[in-house]
């Protein structure tokens, strides 16, 4: 009898947990389908703020009223904002109803010294300072959408944030496009001054919009997705002479001349390419006075890209010899400097696999692409060098468009489908939640 009575109370148990577990099913907040009715709901309110960010740009390190936007509408929807990090950031904390892990999303705020021609209603007329001359200024590169984004993404969680297993940091960036010379700032500062800290980031996500990849995409690929960038500087000594004899100096031009053809060389015979693509561009060149004089110094400047650290480090060492014996073998002394860039965009390895399907569902299996990796730099790398993070493209080119035919970024023709941000919206939305969702404590 005793074994027929506990066999029916492991039944009824049985019965129990079971319609518990349907209960709570049936009942579970469906993200995907609010992620998606939120994106159209906002789509509008969206545009507004890209259109005001885009018609008020605000160049590296001066972004006061793009931050003061961004402060406003983060406070009247209720989160913990902290503002003036490195300079002019802003963060805001989305504490949501249940217990889970920190989730870190980010948006890059400032705009370049560039002239627009794009015949758009709300094109920048904007003029400001830059390295003391008076400029104008565009947001060139697509970090308008990516502020309009992260605030609509902001709204739609924060109206349901009971409903949240962790905590977001909504984290709008300074200076991605380099700080002026002398200052500090950007990702890096921002890690310096604690913003993946109280509370603890576990992991971030980041976006960048592309002119010249079709709306609806989403490009990502695991481990290094953008170059470490290095800028460098070459000093080159000579002995100043008349122009009409060039046996009575050394000519510090031809020196550099020479300089420049060997690094190429270092890149075209010396670097396994077939490993990962590296570059080194010489962007400056700077020597004389007048035609008739051959003169004492020449100056050299450039940028090195590198998608892999090892490669990085015997770039680097070739480099340095190849300058200064080039040097040499004319008479001349050089002096190599090398100065510290942004890393490697690296996104981790783990973290993408986790969230592939995310990016799948967002876009469509066909829209959702592992592409190589592109030798532009991103200082979101500084992120990712504390905490394992993802980094991805979204497509702002009009469907029909050719790529070729679309301006690139840092252009004066550069132009971004605002549907576009659709996509952003749901990315971003969705891969906060899909990671809380599967690492919630």
């Amino acid at each position: 009898m005793k074994k027929i009575v506990l066999a029916l109370f492991l039944i009824l148990s049985l019965v129990l947990i079971s319609s518990s577990i349907q209960a709570q099913t049936e009942s579970s907040f469906n993200w995907q389908e609010y992620i998606d009715n939120q994106t159209e709901e906002l789509y509008e309110k969206v545009v507004e703020w890209r259109r005001h960010f885009h018609q008020y740009p605000e160049l590296s390190n001066r972004e006061f009223e793009t931050a003061k936007v961004i402060e406003a509408h983060l406070r009247d929807l209720g989160l913990e904002v902290e503002t003036g990090i490195a300079h002019t950031g802003v963060v805001g904390v989305l504490r949501g109803g249940k217990d889970g892990p920190v989730v870190g999303l980010r948006a890059d705020m400032d705009a370049l010294p560039v002239r627009e021609r794009v015949d758009i209603p709300f094109a920048s007329e904007v003029v400001a300072e830059y390295l003391g001359e008076m400029v104008p200024v565009m947001h060139a590169c697509g970090h308008d959408t990516h502020m309009a984004i992260l605030m609509g993404v902001a709204e739609m969680l924060t109206e349901v944030k009971d409903e949240i297993p962790g905590t977001i940091k909504f984290i709008f960036q300074p200076a991605e496009e380099g700080t002026p010379p002398g200052e500090d700032g950007g990702a890096e500062m921002m890690v310096t001054e604690g913003v993946l800290k109280n509370p603890d980031v576990d992991v971030i996500f980041g976006l960048h919009i592309s002119s010249q990849t079709p709306v609806g995409q989403i490009n990502y690929r695991p481990g290094g997705i953008m170059a470490a960038s290095n800028r460098f500087s070459i000093e080159v000594k000579g002995a100043q002479t008349h122009g009409a004899r060039p046996w009575g100096g050394v000519d510090p031009i031809v020196a550099s001349a020479q300089i420049i053809n060997n690094l190429q060389s270092i890149i075209s015979r010396q670097t396994e390419l077939t490993k990962e693509a590296a570059v080194i561009t010489v962007g400056i060149m700077r020597a004389g006075v007048r035609h008739n004089i051959i003169p004492e110094d020449a100056y050299l400047e450039g940028t090195i890209r590198t998608l892999d650290q090892e490669m990085q480090d015997i770039l680097f060492e070739k480099m340095h010899r190849t300058v200064e014996y080039t040097a040499k073998s004319f008479g001349a002394e050089a002096t190599l400097t090398i100065y510290d860039g942004y890393p490697i965009t690296y996104n981790d390895p783990d973290l993408t696999a986790m969230m592939a399907p995310t990016l799948e569902r967002v876009a469509g299996p066909e829209n959702a692409h592992v592409v190589n990796a592109i030798t532009g730099a991103e200082d979101f790398s500084f992120f990712q060098r504390e905490i394992p993070g993802l980094y991805f493209f979204i497509g702002g080119m009009p469907a029909d468009m050719d790529p070729a035919d679309a301006a690139p970024h840092h252009t004066p023709d550069f132009y971004i489908e605002e549907e576009g941000m659709k996509t952003g919206l749901r990315a971003m939305a969705n891969l906060a939640i899909d990671y809380m969702m599967k690492n919630s404590r």
